[in-house]
């Protein structure tokens, strides 16, 4: 089986509705992070990019659409500017720690 790395960028008022739903749903690690840019349109006005939230997961690809279906039906205010999501393949995963290759069992939702 294979591994997904789901990168999400959204609200930052809907960033702890949507991790809280992805820890509801055993989801087995997060990374929040805060980032800046602009989307799709640009306000060539101001110099100032927009902040927004990016969310990180790696999971089991078996699990990757549900995962975002979470992170959509969380996110979502109808307004817009409610963010984008991806999935991308994983070639590797490795730990650090103990120079271990992490498997895509390691990744699954129970």
């Amino acid at each position: 089986m294979a591994i997904n790395y789901i990168i999400a960028i959204v609200r930052e008022s809907q960033v702890k509705s949507i991790v809280a739903k992805l820890y509801e749903h055993n989801v087995p690690g997060v990374s929040v992070s805060t980032v800046k840019g602009c989307g799709e349109h640009v306000n060539l006005s101001k110099d100032d990019l927009e902040e927004s939230m990016r969310i990180e997961v790696f999971v089991a690809e078996k699990n990757a659409h549900h995962v975002v279906n979470i992170i959509m039906q969380s996110g979502h205010t109808g307004l817009e500017g409610d963010g984008i999501v991806a999935i991308l393949p994983v070639n590797e995963i490795h730990m650090i720690r103990d120079y271990s290759k992490i498997r895509d069992e390691n990744l699954m939702l129970t």
